[in-house]
Formats: structure tokens, sequence, C-alpha cells
């Protein structure tokens, strides 16, 4: 390594905290803003859930462990990194059954308006659970508008009922600005919605300062809780006397175990419960937000802004690499911790850079994604990855036939 990423690395605040997580090897992981890494403190948790609490203490864990509270334990915690009072944040479910309970509660909060509004460019289960809304409840009552991001403001009128927007996009890693959008929203008579799955946990933001009305976000990312990790929602206290939800489960009840024949909403956040939570998942999630009291979200954006800003620097400087055409904005201000880059033969490049032990993702049809994980990422890990791509597009390896084939997962 250079001595410049050297010299980075040793000033780095966040190094100590590498040794905590698990990386295999030489391994350089620059995917993180799809599955983090496994911190080491959820190896012991999951251990001890699976042999203690449920091998041995079985079903009195429900009240000796505490396992009916996770769902509000871990969304007070996550509560912490979104700027949220507690009582607002649950954790439960998926990003998509989240959003569906949340856009049919803005439905109805905000009759008789009927349009969802969203951008063309975010991710596509975004905007497929408000297609199967619209199927559900029909075209008199729900309908599905899809703009360009810069149309957004144009696009806001007395029809609509809900702004829907990812705050980063998964594509080029671009940044809304959610102060203002939210606004803008407030100001048309639209409740705002945002999708946090690629922000919470390395953006700061402030959900009650902003007055935003509702929120998702995943726990997978760079909350590092695990593949399928449950994700959370938001909903911000002043609609709290007024919401509701359609996917009205026993846990969402006011009192479940009365086991009463007809449904009554429990207080609250706690009402967008449906079934039973998935407790190993849960726990496993709970144990990577221990990560967080070491480290304010403060610190890990620093440390985003300088790992991507090294990384933009490097393809800029090296002439092998001028056939990418960056989709991530210089400004720091309106990117996440991500690097995207478009080029025809992505793939083949994605495959050839993990062959060489640089995992990063594809998205299609042409992108290459770099994630940076400021928890365990090091301006080395940069500037490695920097080298093995300017050597794979030197040779040409992304053309060779058995980067050809695409399995299910890409």
């Amino acid at each position: 390594m250079s001595a410049l990423s050297s010299a980075r690395d040793a000033d780095d605040p966040l190094a100590a905290l590498r040794a905590q997580f698990q990386l295999p090897g030489d391994l350089v992981y620059l995917d993180g803003n799809s599955l983090g890494a496994l911190p080491l403190a959820v190896k012991e948790a999951v251990r001890d859930v699976v042999e203690h609490q449920w091998g041995e203490d079985l079903i009195s864990s429900w009240n000796k462990h505490d396992w009916i509270r996770l769902p509000m334990i871990v969304g007070e915690r996550i509560a912490a990194l979104i700027g949220a009072a507690p009582g607002q944040v649950l954790c439960t479910d998926s990003i998509s059954v989240n959003l569906f309970k949340l856009l049919a509660t803005a439905l109805d909060l905000n009759a008789p308006r009927r349009v969802i509004l969203a951008v063309e460019e975010d991710f596509p289960t975004d905007t497929y659970i408000a297609q199967g809304l619209v199927e559900l409840l029909g075209d008199a009552r729900c309908e599905l508008r899809r703009v360009p991001a810069s149309e957004i403001s144009a696009a806001l009128n007395d029809e609509v009922a809900v702004l829907m927007l990812t705050e980063v996009s998964y594509r080029s890693g671009e940044r809304h600005d959610m102060q203002s959008l939210t606004e803008a929203a407030h100001a048309a008579g639209a409740l705002m919605l945002w999708d946090l799955a690629h922000s919470a946990g390395v953006i700061p933001m402030a959900l009650d300062a902003w007055d935003v009305d509702m929120a998702v976000g995943c726990g997978y990312k760079y909350l590092n809780g695990g593949p399928g990790a449950p994700a959370f929602l938001y909903v911000n206290k002043r609609h709290h006397g007024r919401a509701s939800q359609p996917l009205s489960g026993w846990l969402g009840h006011r009192n479940p175990f009365a086991f009463s024949p007809d449904y009554a909403a429990g207080d609250g956040v706690l009402r967008y419960q449906a079934g039973t939570p998935p407790i190993v998942s849960m726990v496993a999630l709970n144990a990577a937000l221990d990560m967080f009291d070491q480290v304010s979200v403060e610190q890990i954006r620093t440390k985003s802004i300088a790992l991507t800003e090294y990384f933009l620097q490097g393809l800029e400087s090296r002439p092998l690499l001028q056939s990418l055409v960056c989709l991530t904005p210089r400004d720091a201000s309106r990117r996440g911790s991500q690097v995207s880059v478009a080029h025809e033969h992505a793939w083949g490049l994605s495959q050839a850079l993990i062959e060489a032990g640089v995992i990063v993702d594809f998205r299609a049809p042409d992108i290459l994604r770099f994630g940076f994980a400021p928890l365990y990422n090091r301006f080395a890990d940069a500037e490695k990855a920097l080298d093995i791509l300017a050597r794979v597009m030197a040779e040409e390896r992304y053309l060779e036939d058995r980067f050809a084939t695409r399995p299910a997962v890409t």
C-alpha cells in the first residue's frame, strides 16, 4: 500500500473497530451496502440465544429474556441513529411489508387524496409494493405516479397523498435533501415517506426535527444485522392518534394474550406489529447495534466522505480507468457511502474483481457499485480495489468466457 493510504489509516479514529468484524484473509469487502460484514459480537449473541435461551430456557424465554419486547427494544436503538424520539420506531418484518403498511396508512390519513408519488430511479420493490396496493384498492382509491427525480417538485399537487423516496439511490449513490423535500411535500399537502435502506447507520439524520411523517429501513446493510435481518419503520408521533394499518396481526393487538375474537389496535407504533418476530435474527441485529455505542453517526459520516473522496480521486487519476463513467456526485453532501460507475461490461468487471479478491456488486444493466462501510473499510481497501480494477481493465479480463454466465443472484 502507498504511504498515503497507510497514513490515512493510521490517523483514522475508527480504525480499531475493524478488529470487531470477521473479515476473511486479504479479501477487500466493498459490498456492505448490500450485506454488512459479520460483527464478532453477533456470533456470541446468536450462540447464546440458540444454545441457552432457546435450548435450555425454551418457551420461558419470551418472558425471561424479554423476547416479546425485542421489536421495540431494537427499534429504540435504531431510533437513536435516525434522530427519532422514543416510541416511534419498531423493528419488524421486511422493508416491503413495512412499505405496504405505511402506504396504506398514508392513503387513509390523507384521504381523499389518492396518488402515491415516486421517482423512476428508486429501488423496484418500493414501486412494486405500491403497484400491489393499486391492484388491491383500485384506481378510484389509489394511483402510483412515477416521475424523474428532477420533476419531483413540479409533480407535487393536490392529488398527491404521499411522496415516497429513497434517501440514497441504490443505483448512483446520489443523496436527496431529506429536509427540503419533506418541507416541499408538506407545503403541497402531502405526507412524506422515506426509505432509508442505503443511509441508516452511515448518514446522520433528524426525522423528528425535519417533521418526517414515516420511514422504513433495513437491518442487513450498514447496520450489519445479517442476511434477511428484520427491517424497521418509523411513524411520527403526531400521527399516532389516527394511524391504522391493514395487517392487523395478533401482536399488533392492544392485548394479544387476551385472545379476543375482535381486533383492537395497540398503542402508537406497536400497532405496526403483525406476526411473531424472528427472535434469532432480532437478537443478531440487536448485538450488531452494539457497535454504534462506540461511535457517533457523525464520525461514521466523516469517514464515509473521506473514503469515497479517496476512491473518486483514484478513479480520476488513473488513466486506465477513464472509460468508466462515474454516476456518483462529486459533491460530498449529495452522495451516500458508495461509488457507482457505469461500463458496458460491468457484469464481467464485477466478476473479475471478485475473482481477484475485491468483493463488489453489479446492478443491471451496466452499473458497478463500490460500497464503503466506515466501521471496517480502510483507505488501504480503497487503494487496493483501484489497483486491481486498473489491472483488470488493462488485461481485459472481464471479456473472458467464464464471466458470461449470470447466477440467480447478481
